[in-house]
């Protein structure tokens, strides 16, 4: 699998805030502007959604994938991977929150996305920039507002 593309956000709110907004899949049509819908299929042991359904339309990329969410149990961390997916070969991906203190915390977002169409390593990697970015603005607004 390529590189993974990885980004950090200071967001003015304890981990567990944070966690809570990215737990909390039926509003991410409410604050991320590409989410048209997002349906939990399956909650895990947790009460934590452990499979999800998302369709995107992102202007000329439009997908609709599931993925399976693994949630560390301190509250620290999430994870997933692609099950199934239209355009998407593959998708790994993680937040992690680090507690910077003052209120603050500090989520670091991980993915590396496979395409079932060929696609110059590149653009790939701007494209997984540009997703990293704007999700964890996306979040910090929500998160912050």
């Amino acid at each position: 699998m390529a590189d993974k593309t990885t980004k950090s956000i200071v967001v003015g709110a304890a981990p567990d805030e944070v966690m809570a907004v990215i737990a909390d899949f039926p509003r991410y049509p409410e604050w991320v502007t590409a989410a048209k819908s997002v349906e939990v299929l399956e909650e895990g042991e947790s009460g934590r959604a452990r499979r999800v359904r998302f369709v995107l339309d992102a202007g000329m990329v439009k997908d609709t994938y599931e993925l399976e969410y693994d949630w560390r149990p301190d509250g620290t961390a999430v994870s997933w991977t692609l099950v199934a997916g239209e355009m998407q070969k593959s998708q790994v991906g993680s937040y992690v929150l680090t507690e910077k203190g003052a209120g603050s915390t500090e989520v670091t977002y991980e993915l590396t996305v496979d395409l079932a169409i060929p696609m110059i390593g590149l653009f790939k990697r701007k494209a997984e920039k540009v997703i990293t970015d704007t999700a964890l603005k996306e979040l910090k607004k929500r998160v912050e507002g």
